[in-house]
């Protein structure tokens, strides 16, 4: 990673949850020095929240010391089950293009995930953490961001060079003082949520959902296992709801034993939820970046929520670094609000397709759902139709404007679930173990976030790789022949001899270029990093 020492005020991180955790260790890689504000006066481990990490986050985590650790320690599951009532409509399990080094989805409790990411903060001396920080203004100007905090009791100002909110939903106010404006609309129905540790044989491995089951009838009930032969259990609840009142009149063992039976539990957590569906209509103001919750709420049929916010921090972190390190120009800053705006906006749309399926707000999508759900059984067509929540995966950057197209590899849009698209540009960068330059056994992945990756085909002359100079910052050019003898890379991405790949920091890939000139390959480069070719 850079050695360059960082030349500005320190970037301050509100909110210490595990995006704003990972904003902050992400910048330590660059040799970005940050404070990590929370209001809070330290963690408070409640509950199992975002429990679902998807393959590609722990990727992320892995590159600040901590991905391994979370998926030990977290349930893997590979299938996803779907239900009517009783009766299973359909089941898949993911696709692996590549040899990714984890698995699909990993379960694993919110509170124990910022734990370990606690550790990692604890060891790295870039990160300040400070609790008990209750941010109230920000303040910018050409230079930096001025960030006013009650600590205390007592008024503190922090200089910063960049801020990124990660302060959650609750992030009202700071949002107003942006002129940021957080559109969107709540839905009615509550969810049940209870954390209850059981003997569940053969449930452990796999997420159920069930629509309209005996034990729910008109609503749907999501099952997902955990750690310590813990299972999260979400029922779909009226809007009239009383949790205190089920668990007084004991209905709230009937509704658990309907699920177990006689088998003995013990609730764990238990909680109900009313879930928002928003986006921020600007994710960049200025100085300032907002991720996680703080830029977008979404339903959590799909494990989308946290997933996307480890996504906006990666994107942050590495723009602010060149930016802030002089290897880009401002302008990479702007496609910050581009790429993850249009994420933010895809996720909306998936969740809220999937909320109107769970909870048809008319009689007609009623009348829809009913006849999919009867056909599903035996209509191939209709169990496509059946939406119990399209689970998390990256965002394709093909529209950014930092992606350079390439004709031979056309975008086909959203493949079908569980599938991932063909590798290209604005696609994440298979996984896959690899040969590193220093003869090291290592991840392709692992490479690529060590700055812009060149692999270069066997067919590609030494003189067109001079396009590297162009960019500033660390650029790694590698023959992949050498760095993939098996081809196992070379295969997931349908290399050929005569093409460059360009990666980015993030391990999205860039461009594909076809027996490129010099010339191609900076103009590739600087599109990557938003400046003028």
């Amino acid at each position: 990673m850079p050695t360059t020492s960082w030349p500005h005020a320190p970037v301050a991180v509100i909110g210490a949850g595990p995006v704003g955790q990972t904003t902050a260790l992400l910048l330590a890689r660059w040799g970005v020095p940050t404070v990590l504000l929370d209001q809070r006066p330290a963690r408070d481990a409640i509950g199992s929240k975002a429990i679902c990490q998807q393959r590609d986050v722990l990727d992320v985590w892995e590159a600040v010391g901590a991905g391994e650790q979370i998926a030990a320690e977290g349930l893997t599951w590979t299938t996803a089950r779907t239900f009517h009532r009783d009766a299973e409509l359909f089941s898949y399990r993911f696709e692996e293009p590549g040899k990714p080094a984890f698995p699909p989805f990993v379960n694993i409790s919110q509170t124990r995930t910022e734990q370990i990411l606690d550790e990692r903060i604890a060891a790295e001396p870039l990160v300040d953490l400070r609790w008990g920080h209750q941010v109230l203004d920000l303040v910018q100007d050409p230079n930096g961001v001025t960030v006013g905090c009650l600590a205390d009791g007592d008024p503190v100002e922090i200089d910063a060079s960049y801020a990124v909110l990660c302060a959650g939903s609750r992030s009202d106010g700071l949002r107003r003082l942006l002129g940021i404006e957080f559109p969107g609309h709540s839905f009615d129905d509550r969810f049940l949520i209870c954390d209850i540790r059981a003997d569940l044989p053969g449930w452990a491995d796999e997420r159920r959902f069930y629509f309209d089951p005996g034990w729910n009838p008109g609503r749907q009930v999501l099952i997902h296992p955990c750690p310590g032969s813990t299972f999260r259990i979400d029922w779909q609840v009226p809007a009239t709801y009383d949790l205190a009142a089920e668990v007084a009149s004991g209905a709230l063992d009937e509704r658990i034993r309907k699920i177990l039976g006689e088998q003995p539990y013990e609730i764990v957590w238990k909680s109900v939820y009313r879930f928002q569906s928003r986006v921020a209509d600007r994710m960049r103001a200025g100085r300032v970046l907002l991720a996680g919750d703080a830029a977008h709420l979404v339903s959590p049929f799909g494990a989308r929520g946290l997933n996307s916010g480890v996504a906006d921090a990666e994107n942050a972190a590495w723009k602010i670094a060149y930016v802030g390190h002089g290897w880009a120009d401002d302008a990479l800053l702007e496609s910050y609000h581009d790429e993850r705006h249009a994420a933010a906006q895809e996720n909306i749309a998936i969740t809220t397709a999937t909320m109107d399926f769970l909870v048809p707000p008319d009689e007609e999508r009623a009348r829809h759902r009913a006849d999919v759900l009867a056909r599903a059984g035996a209509d191939p067509q209709a169990r496509a139709a059946v939406d119990s929540g399209r689970l998390a995966e990256p965002f394709w950057y093909v529209d950014s404007p930092l992606t350079t197209p390439d004709p031979r590899r056309p975008f086909h849009g959203r493949p079908a679930r569980g599938q991932a698209p063909q590798a290209g540009p604005g696609v994440l960068l298979p996984d896959a173990p690899v040969r590193l330059p220093d003869g090291r056994a290592g991840r392709i992945r692992e490479l690529a976030r060590s700055g812009f990756l060149l692999l270069a085909g066997a067919d590609v002359g030494a003189d067109v790789i001079v396009g590297a100079a162009a960019t500033a910052g660390p650029t790694i050019v590698a023959a992949l022949a050498d760095l993939d003898p098996d081809a196992t890379l070379a295969t997931a991405l349908g290399a050929r001899a005569d093409e460059v790949w360009i990666v980015r920091p993030d391990a999205h890939v860039a461009a594909v270029l076809a027996a490129p000139t010099a010339a191609e390959v900076r103009a590739a480069l600087a599109s990557a990093t938003a400046r003028p070719a």
